[in-house]
């Protein structure tokens, strides 16, 4: 896969593994097929570092967050854009949820704005979109690497700089529950992934260390220790197996 002219920063595959999606500080999230490497597309009109993406379960749209403090989404095929959120912060992490009629997207701390967690409803027609916020969670100190849908869409949770893990409820954005120091990480937390079913998640630090939780009552499962600072994580579809980056 050659093709971005500035460092990759995120990548997700779609539901049935044959697109691959790419993000790079060059501007242009870029889609390939996944068994060759073959270059299909490329998604122009962020004006800034895209940081992250994620694609609908049918592989119809995809959505996009970025440094130039938009949200975009895009039409898979067409390659073009549907729809653009603006916030007044970059955008750090996007996720539909299951049926893809919401999206989660976290905004960084800039100037006097704190992190925030913002949550969309996606409109089944582009042209019935809005950018009115359905719930809005004002975040902690730092920012928040990462915010995903836990089971049936009804928590979300988030990690990010101070190194807590939180369970919010969706609805009301009411805090449910949070890691505690002596089972959490120690460091930034740098990324998350759960498990195809949602019942579980891996957290990635700079602790060195990647953990394993129980998404509904946010236990620790397993702690995997590394040489090094944990940059990405990933969870395997098919087997038991976990990776870090």
């Amino acid at each position: 896969m050659k093709g971005h002219e500035r460092p990759l920063t995120f990548l997700k595959y779609n539901r049935d593994g044959d697109l691959l999606f790419s993000c790079a500080k060059d501007h242009t999230p870029t889609v390939w097929f996944a068994d060759n490497g073959e270059r299909l597309g490329t998604y122009r009109g962020h004006n800034g570092a895209v940081w992250t993406c994620d694609v609908s379960r049918d592989s119809m749209r995809l959505i996009t967050g970025s440094a130039d403090q938009t949200v975009k989404l895009w039409n898979v095929q067409k390659g073009t854009q549907l729809y653009t959120f603006n916030f007044g912060s970059p955008a750090r992490s996007v996720e539909f949820a299951i049926g893809d009629k919401l999206a989660v997207i976290t905004t960084d701390p800039f100037m006097e704005l704190t992190s925030a967690i913002h949550v969309k409803r996606i409109a089944g027609d582009s042209t019935e979109q809005t950018e009115e916020s359905v719930l809005v969670i004002k975040g902690p100190q730092g920012r928040i690497n990462r915010a995903v849908w836990g089971p049936l869409n009804r928590t979300i949770v988030s990690a990010g700089e101070d190194a807590v893990i939180r369970i919010w409820d969706s609805e009301t954005g009411k805090l449910l529950k949070e890691s505690d120091k002596e089972s959490g990480h120690k460091k930034t937390i740098t990324s998350l992934t759960k498990a195809a079913d949602g019942s579980h998640f891996l957290s990635g630090s700079l602790d060195k260390s990647a953990k394993l939780w129980d998404t509904r009552t946010l236990t620790l499962i397993k702690t995997y220790s590394t040489e090094r600072p944990v940059n990405a994580v990933a969870m395997s579809p098919l087997l038991d197996h976990v990776s870090m980056q």
